[in-house]
């Protein structure tokens, strides 16, 4: 029998179903052997320098909050976690009590880090309804309206979160990359570890 464009045409459906099977199966003896993680994903900056991404304005309805650009990074002198997020992300929404949390710990000079913002590709006046919400927990907010910069940071979704420390040489260096809403839980025992190991 002669194979026609047609009967490739055709086959595509059932080769497409067959590749997300094996993907299924895959997963659940992952499952099944306790080692997969919904929530792991490629991160590949993890240990690389900031990457260059374009400069992101401040938000125009919060004055005085700064925007963000990558020299922001390279003068840093304690590590920043930089916060990605959106107006529109419910899990952005239900993560704003420990940001408020977090950013009244962080009130004096002698905090172990900064917290800053990337807005993605939300509205000036939504965001600044967040940020109220919040209670304005960023130093620093950069407005990503386009979502180029995210793509520079390799961001799959909001919320996502990158840990960033002092590095004279790189400019400051990507340390924790994480996905979904930060939690207490989160915070110590994934982000304070490297803050305590901190030269």
């Amino acid at each position: 029998m002669r194979l026609t464009r047609r009967h490739l045409l055709a086959a595509l459906p059932a080769l497409g179903a067959a590749g997300l099977g094996i993907g299924f199966v895959r997963m659940l003896h992952g499952l099944n052997q306790g080692h997969f993680d919904p929530r792991a994903i490629n991160t590949p900056l993890t240990g690389q320098p900031v990457p260059g991404f374009p400069a992101l304005p401040p938000l125009p309805d919060a004055p005085g909050l700064p925007g963000l650009t990558r020299e922001n990074f390279q003068n840093i002198k304690k590590p920043v976690l930089l916060s990605v997020w959106a107006s529109w992300c419910l899990p952005c929404v239900e993560e704003i009590p420990f940001l408020r949390q977090l950013a009244a710990s962080l009130a004096s000079d002698a905090t172990p880090l900064e917290l800053w913002g990337l807005c993605y590709k939300d509205q000036p006046a939504r965001a600044a309804h967040w940020l109220e919400q919040a209670g304005h927990p960023f130093t620093r907010l950069g407005m990503d309206q386009d979502g180029q910069g995210a793509i520079d940071w390799g961001v799959t979704g909001v919320p996502e979160a990158f840990l960033i420390m002092p590095d004279p040489q790189a400019g400051g260096r990507i340390v924790w990359h994480g996905t979904g809403a930060l939690t207490e839980t989160i915070y110590q025992t994934q982000i304070i570890p490297h803050l305590e190991a901190k030269p």
